[in-house]
């Protein structure tokens, strides 16, 4: 489904240079794909939810979306266990919409999930997060720079939180926003490096953990070689830092963009790792109420 915005929202920072220059559009205003975030919405084994949801980002440099491997596999993966899951196709940078748009998405789609939890059926303080790579990087800049609820809000989506109550980050691109080109860079991708600092500033999660970032799990591989296994590291001292519980697991070997593991005797286990930690959160048993939102 689109995500719907009670006006219209952000038109892109700047045309992106390798794209035809074309009048600002937004999911008000816009047919086109690439111009209207959606969330598709996949539904527990014949209705049995435990009250939990989870929102899905899947990564692609903001570029594209790795739409399989890191969103349906994903949700099935969620849905198997319960948990109600909802995968956003958010707008990208390569169609010109810089940052700060894609978080504007993905706050709305927390938001969304969390008006409509009667809806869905789940309890909305029990709506966790998943980002791998870009979607890591959006992830976390979700988790860590979300927006208050206004109850007086016309707009019923405006009345909650874009808060997730739990994080979990798969090799994330937490370092995009960077002047250093010696890695993937999303100054260099879209030829923002003139304004490079000041997007670092305001759209590096690890400078944004407080006590109140959500509960985190995250896992890397050492040998990363397009998102360093580091600025993961950043995050978790951040988090470490500021007294926010979290798991990390970083296996010695592997590439960027395993998704669930692809069938790698190591990796694979990563997900039974994060099945036992959503155990311990509490997520895989019956939610006590799945009604009303805060």
């Amino acid at each position: 489904m689109p995500l719907s915005y009670p006006q219209p929202s952000l038109p892109p920072l700047r045309p992106n240079p390798r794209t035809p220059a074309r009048p600002p559009a937004s999911p008000a205003t816009s047919s086109a794909c690439e111009d209207t975030p959606t969330l598709t919405v996949f539904d527990t084994a014949y209705d049995h939810g435990n009250g939990s949801a989870v929102l899905i980002l899947p990564g692609g440099a903001y570029l594209g979306l790795a739409a399989n491997h890191e969103g349906r596999q994903v949700a099935d993966w969620f849905t198997a266990r319960g948990i109600r899951a909802f995968v956003l196709s958010y707008r990208l940078s390569s169609n010109g919409y810089l940052l700060p748009v894609p978080l504007i998405d993905a706050r709305r789609a927390v938001q969304t999930i969390r008006a409509r939890a009667r809806d869905y059926k789940i309890d909305p303080n029990r709506i966790a997060i998943i980002g791998f790579s870009a979607g890591g990087h959006l992830a976390a800049l979700t988790a860590t720079q979300p927006v208050p609820g206004k109850p007086d809000a016309e707009d019923p989506v405006e009345r909650v939180s874009s808060r997730p109550d739990y994080l979990i980050l798969g090799y994330p691109w937490i370092g995009a926003i960077s002047p250093d080109t010696s890695h993937l860079s999303y100054c260099k991708l879209f030829n923002v490096m003139d304004k490079c600092e000041a997007l670092r500033a305001a759209y590096s999660p690890d400078l944004y953990v407080t006590r109140q970032t959500p509960p985190t799990f995250w896992f890397h591989t050492t040998n990363d070689e397009t998102v360093p296994v580091e600025q993961g590291l950043r995050f978790y001292e951040a988090a470490i830092k500021a007294g926010v519980p979290i798991e990390a697991h970083i296996f010695a070997d592997g590439p960027h963009g395993v998704g669930l593991g692809r069938g790698s005797a190591t990796l694979d286990q990563w997900p039974t790792l994060l099945e036992s930690w959503l155990r311990a959160q509490g997520l895989l048993e019956p939610a006590q109420s799945a009604t009303g939102a805060r």
